[in-house]
């Protein structure tokens, strides 16, 4: 029996790397049309995080290490392609002789009205991938909101385009009463302003008051939903054991990208794909909440695996004994697609 119908995870999302020419370039080789587009440069000092979606168009930057309303920035994200996407002279997108990473998901254009939720939003979605970008205007008041997946979401990703408010980020693994910040180290903290103490169903997710999630009418919201996807994507927790011989955490697929917060203290965000590397043990994170370099610390050590992934590191930035961890995966490769080809470790 298959264990997915997404036989090419590369279909719907794809690590591409590059390196910058400090001019005008198309990147090509991401396999599709992205929606999403994440973007970071590993190598000059103080280059921060791009993130242009097709809902919000081209050239409309926000950042995940900055609280910063959207910028207009027309050196940066030039153009979405059919197989990749335009960049210009912007550093952080292009510095010259720079490496930089790229994530990128598929949804579905610049996206459609959807009527489910209190507030009507704009949805962009790719039902089989699970994955949707909606945008709306907050109304700095209890609401729901149309997320078009068909499914419950597990994790939301959200951010106020027009001030400055922090990024509001909802996972399930710790609850619609708790929120955490993309942009800060913050623990979880608890208050129903965010989420409105209500699990997201699969129509609407819910809203409460905070700038974070639903600031005033005046400004648009965007939020980035996921809902699981067996054999292509997760969004779950785990519970670190402090031991180099660390902690294994079943995906059910091999991972291309994996991002790791811890809950119960002050910790950074961390992400890791398959393409940096490239090998196992791997330990290149970039951190969303920083504009830091990519890092190469023994600290980070981790295996890909076919169903999963595994520290290899006893530090407390990934393992501490007892911390409690939330993290989100997108699959390389099905542990078996509907052509029963299992997938190997690397």
């Amino acid at each position: 029996m298959a264990y997915t119908t997404i036989n090419k995870s590369t279909d719907y999302f794809n690590t591409k790397l590059y390196s910058g020419n400090g001019s005008t370039q198309s990147i090509t080789g991401v396999g599709f049309q992205p929606d999403w587009t994440w973007i970071k440069n590993r190598t000059a000092v103080g280059e921060g995080h791009h993130l242009y979606d097709a809902v919000r168009g081209v050239e409309k930057r926000i950042r995940s290490d900055s609280t910063a309303a959207e910028s207009t920035v027309s050196t940066g994200l030039t153009a979405f392609g059919t197989d990749g996407f335009t960049v210009g002279t912007n550093a952080g997108v292009n510095g010259n002789g720079n490496s930089i990473a790229s994530w990128n998901w598929k949804a579905n254009g610049a996206g459609s009205s959807n009527t489910d939720g209190s507030i009507t939003s704009t949805v962009s979605v790719n039902t089989t991938a699970g994955f949707s970008i909606v945008r709306w205007s907050g109304s700095a008041a209890n609401a729901t909101i149309g997320h078009g997946l068909g499914a419950v979401p597990k994790m939301i990703i959200c951010k106020d385009t027009n001030d400055t408010y922090n990024w509001g980020v909802y996972h399930q693994g710790i609850g619609n009463t708790k929120y955490l910040y993309l942009n800060t180290t913050a623990a979880e903290a608890t208050s129903s302003s965010l989420w409105n103490n209500t699990t997201p169903t699969s129509t609407v997710f819910s809203v409460g008051n905070a700038g974070a999630s639903n600031s005033s009418g005046t400004n648009n919201m965007i939020a980035y939903c996921f809902a699981d996807k067996k054999g292509f994507s997760k969004f779950g927790s785990y519970t670190g054991n402090g031991n180099a011989d660390g902690t294994f955490v079943y995906t059910g697929f091999k991972p291309a990208f994996v991002m790791v917060k811890q809950t119960n203290t002050t910790r950074y965000w961390s992400t890791f794909d398959n393409k940096r590397d490239g090998f196992n043990p791997t330990n290149r994170p970039l951190f969303p909440n920083a504009s830091d370099q990519e890092s190469d610390s023994v600290n980070y050590y981790h295996d890909i695996l076919s169903n999963g992934f595994k520290w290899r590191t006893d530090a407390t930035v990934m393992n501490e004994s007892g911390g409690s961890y939330i993290y989100m995966a997108f699959a390389a490769a099905p542990l078996v697609g509907t052509n029963n080809i299992p997938a190997n470790a690397r």
